[in-house]
């Protein structure tokens, strides 16, 4: 070892700067030898890590609970490894190519996969936890099949903060029934603050009201004066589970809240109650408003709108400022009708049936304003015989008038009111419609979808696509059948299918799996009509196409989380 490099290798003081020096101004000119030189530096190095003073070790953190449920199904493992996969990929309600767009039976594959019992897979929490955090339609079944695992790595990951944020995944929450637990993490949320705090308390009382409503309602009134406004709004709509009389007393008092917001919610769930003082108020109201004529004959509806709103209706949740374009008498009396008990009409009408009620005239171009309110009414109470009454046995048309129900709302065709001391007075052509997507979720499940699939086969597709919705998944036989030939109707008629690519979402994702073989020969290409769209055949062939594939993949997947357990790797 030549001098120089001796002195490099053993001068502990700027030792670390010279070996820097000669590397870069060059060993040879340095008088040091290259080799020399690398072990100098090799040497130093350990010198300058032990010269370091070693930090407290962290503690590692608690291992996530067990999960005792069964692993997934290999097959289906890989199913969803694929849906997770594609989910950012390019189909993203692109509505164009056969290709099924796999992000949107992710929904499905989790409610199934949690149905049957099954955990995620370790390895796919983190795309789980990714999907999660970007579709909040996804978050209630994404963590259920995360589990404990997922809440473990969400805790941990601050890209996934968000769920913990939305309370979609947080603490574990107490049994409802541990009255002490429940109160503890119920009397913490508002000394805690920070994110999440108001989702987990909004969650801890969901499960506490739909286990003891009474109890929960107790729980609420105990911090109700220090509550923020906007939570105090979201505890009042989460006492539409479990609603009844027993909750009147807590909302009476929540009409003099000091938010608009939150006396609004407690006046709608109110209404929802035929028997509740607040029902009882409304009834005496329209009773002085709305009188039948019997000097004609048939008898006819007589309407006398109020001619102001009063602190006394304004308590009751009515609103003063009508929407633009409306009558202020119009719109009091419109909420006045809707939040009345039903019931009070057989009174008013000599005990007429909803049927005959609606079939009554109405003077004074009044008719619609009632209709409209009826149906807010029949779908707030979950009135069926008024939803029936309102929506019609048959939604047909006689000839050579327009459907029931058009796209405006859908809402009621109507003609031009007359002029008329109520219109004058204060009516607006803007009367809210008759939406019959809500009167239909008064009526039984298998009744609504009857009801929409006689409406499409007197309608076709173009005004369905909100009444589609609001039937159950998957769809009966009828309602299926139905929204099939009315698709294979639309594509003989030679227009594009652009125009109905919501109802053929729906299809994909609502139609029964077994669909795809009848669906197969409209999937063929067939010969263009002369006064067809110009490549409409080759469109229409693609989705149905994409239909079909996609309801193949529905039934595999069903298939491969319900494998045997004796299969099972």
């Amino acid at each position: 070892m030549t001098a120089g490099t001796q002195d490099l290798a053993g001068s502990p003081a700027g030792g670390w700067g010279e070996l820097v020096a000669a590397a870069v101004v060059g060993a040879g000119r340095r008088g040091v030898d290259e080799g020399a030189l690398l072990d100098a530096a090799a040497a130093a190095t350990v010198r300058r890590r032990a010269g370091l003073v070693p930090g407290p070790a962290r503690r590692l953190p608690e291992p996530a609970a067990h999960d005792p449920r069964p692993r997934l199904p290999a097959a289906a493992r890989r199913r969803l490894a694929a849906l997770l996969a594609d989910r950012s990929g390019a189909g993203g309600g692109s509505r164009r190519g056969p290709a099924p767009d796999l992000a949107e039976l992710i929904p499905e594959w989790l409610r199934h996969a949690v149905e049957c019992g099954y955990q995620a897979p370790p390895e796919l929490l983190p795309p789980l936890l990714d999907a999660a955090r970007a579709r909040i339609d996804l978050r209630p079944h994404a963590l259920a099949l995360a589990g404990p695992r997922g809440l473990w790595l969400a805790e941990r990951a601050p890209q996934w903060a968000p769920l913990l944020r939305d309370g979609a995944a947080g603490p574990a929450l107490p049994d409802p029934r541990d009255a002490a637990a429940v109160r503890a993490l119920w009397e913490e949320g508002p000394r805690a603050g920070g994110p999440g705090t108001s989702q987990v308390r909004s969650a801890l009382f969901a499960e506490v009201r739909r286990a003891d409503p009474a109890g929960a309602v107790e729980l609420l009134a105990s911090t109700w004066p220090a509550e923020k406004a906007e939570d105090r709004l979201a505890f009042v709509e989460l006492l539409r589970t479990g609603l009844s009389l027993a909750d009147e007393p807590f909302l009476e008092g929540a009409l003099g809240d000091r938010s608009r917001g939150v006396r609004t919610a407690a006046a709608e769930l109110l209404a929802g109650l035929p028997g509740s003082a607040l029902a009882g108020r409304m009834a005496a109201r329209v009773r002085s408003l709305v009188v039948l004529d019997r000097s004609e004959e048939p008898p006819v509806i007589a309407v006398e709108a109020p001619y102001e709103c009063d602190a006394a209706m304004e308590r009751d949740g009515v609103v003063a400022t009508p929407p633009a374009g409306m009558g202020e008498r119009s719109w009091w009396f419109g909420q006045l009708v809707a939040a009345a008990p039903l019931g009070v009409w057989q009174e008013v009408f000599d005990g007429r049936t909803a049927e005959e009620v609606v079939a009554l005239p109405v003077a004074d171009g009044w008719r619609p304003d009632l209709l409209a309110a009826w149906s807010r009414a029949a779908a707030r109470q979950h009135d069926s015989a008024w939803a029936r009454a309102l929506l019609g046995t048959a939604p047909t048309s006689p000839p050579g008038e327009p459907p029931a129900f058009t796209a405006g709302g859908p809402g009621p065709s109507r003609p031009p009111s007359p002029s008329g001391p109520g219109r004058t007075a204060g009516g607006g052509e803007n009367v809210p419609g008759r939406d019959p997507a809500r009167l239909l979720t008064a009526l039984p499940e298998a009744e609504r979808a009857a009801w929409v699939a006689e409406f499409i086969s007197a309608h076709g597709l173009s005004e369905a696509f909100r009444l589609l919705g609001a039937c159950a998944v998957p769809w009966p036989e009828e309602l299926g059948r139905a929204v099939v030939d009315a698709l294979e109707i639309a594509r003989d008629g030679g227009s594009y299918p652009w125009s109905f690519s919501g109802v053929m979402g729906l299809a994909e994702r609502c139609l029964d799996p077994s669909y795809a073989v009848r669906l197969e020969p409209l999937a063929a290409t067939h010969e263009e009509a002369e006064e067809s769209s110009p490549g409409a055949a080759g469109y229409w062939s693609e989705a149905f196409q994409r239909l079909v594939a996609t309801l193949r993949i529905r039934a595999a997947m069903r298939d491969e989380l319900t494998t045997p357990a004796a299969l099972r790797p």
